[in-house]
């Protein structure tokens, strides 16, 4: 099928007024499946995050951990409830419209995101995306989650990489579409907000507000009117 524009998505602070790494977190904390110092490391990650300076590799070790430790047949079924009550409950109607007007345009559609894919692949399918970005979660040779990331994780620089891998399998790139656009909130995404001919900062933290001011490039704000 031949696409004529490009439309990417971030998730976190973009399509849902939360960081759906906390969120599972705290719902594992809630349900006693991991020990409540996780919450306080969830805090301390996420500052580093909204601050640019986050240690991906270290809370990926710590965010991928009850992967690992928890049954996998009860970490299916955590995660069917956790969007059940924590993901399904934010959506707002605004996201689902701005991600529906692209997908009715007929455009490429992609939520590419930091978050793993294991946290976000439902979350992509409620959405209707044509394709998950995330960051890979590695099983080994029996199917059971290791608690590791492996590939190049879709983060900052990362996001870009992925994308073109992504693109490279369809046989496309950046400049076979009219238009190619981005959605983020985030100061970590200004790497794939640069690459795109429309990029637009969707309720931005101060630093991506101020570059976007600075760059002329569009602000809008989807959680005003949720």
């Amino acid at each position: 099928m031949k696409y004529t524009n490009l439309a990417l998505f971030d998730l976190d602070h973009t399509l849902i007024p939360g960081d759906s790494d906390l969120l599972w977190t705290n719902f594992l904390v809630a349900k006693k499946k991991i020990e409540e110092v996780n919450t306080r490391l969830s805090d301390k990650f996420f500052a580093q995050y909204k601050n640019g300076t986050l240690n991906l590799n270290e809370f990926l070790d710590y965010q991928l951990k009850p992967l690992k430790v928890i049954e996998k047949s009860s970490l299916l079924s955590l995660r069917e409830e956790f969007v059940r009550e924590k993901i399904k409950p934010i959506i707002s109607k605004e996201a689902t419209k701005l991600v529906n007007s692209h997908l009715d345009a007929g455009h490429l559609c992609a939520l590419v995101t930091a978050t793993n894919e294991f946290i976000t692949h439902p979350i992509a399918e409620i959405f209707g995306f044509h394709k998950l970005i995330a960051t890979l979660v590695e099983k080994d040779s029996e199917g059971e989650y290791t608690g590791r990331s492996y590939g190049v994780a879709s983060f900052q620089e990362g996001k870009i990489i992925r994308v073109r891998e992504w693109l490279d399998s369809l046989r496309f790139n950046f400049h076979d579409f009219e238009k190619t656009f981005f959605y983020s909130d985030s100061v970590n995404d200004i790497p794939l907000l640069e690459s795109v001919t429309d990029p637009i900062a969707t309720n931005p933290d101060d630093v991506l507000h101020e570059h976007a001011e600075k760059r002329g490039w569009p602000i809008i704000n989807i959680f005003d009117n949720a």
